[in-house]
């Protein structure tokens, strides 16, 4: 069979000690992994055949993490104290794959927004910058 339930993904919160130990982050109700993309420096010349650029590889940007909670100030305000730190703190995504494959990568938060409406669920929109190459492994 083609294709994998997205159900049951989890978004870990890294606990800076060593050996690191990773807490789920309660209530993810929508997770979007590191969408990792990678510049191109143009190496054209006068000598580059039948008039086509030519391009090399430059350097990989890791991406953003986003996700979305179901808000709860007992549960997702400590992720806030993050905001304050200016160093990258370590994360991991584990899928729920039989393989239970693992993303790991060091992340800054920089976007924490709560909304509570009056007619709906409090919920909160969450952003992480990667910094450096997020590491892939499983857990099995």
């Amino acid at each position: 069979m083609a294709g994998m339930d997205g159900f049951g993904t989890q978004l870990m919160r890294g606990d800076g000690a060593e050996p690191e130990v990773y807490v789920k982050i309660a209530d993810v109700t929508s997770l979007n992994p590191p969408g990792i993309s990678r510049e191109t420096i143009d190496v054209t010349s006068h000598d580059s055949p039948d008039a086509w650029m030519e391009f090399v590889g430059g350097l990989k940007d890791p991406g953003e993490v986003s996700a979305d909670v179901n808000y709860q100030p007992d549960k997702h305000d400590l992720l806030v104290s993050d905001f304050e730190d200016k160093q990258p703190r370590n994360y991991q995504i584990v899928f729920p794959d039989a393989d239970e494959t693992t993303w790991t990568f060091p992340a800054i938060l920089t976007g924490f927004e709560p909304e509570t409406p009056y007619d709906d669920k409090a919920s909160a929109s969450l952003t992480w910058k990667v910094s450096g190459k997020p590491v892939i492994g499983t857990g099995v």
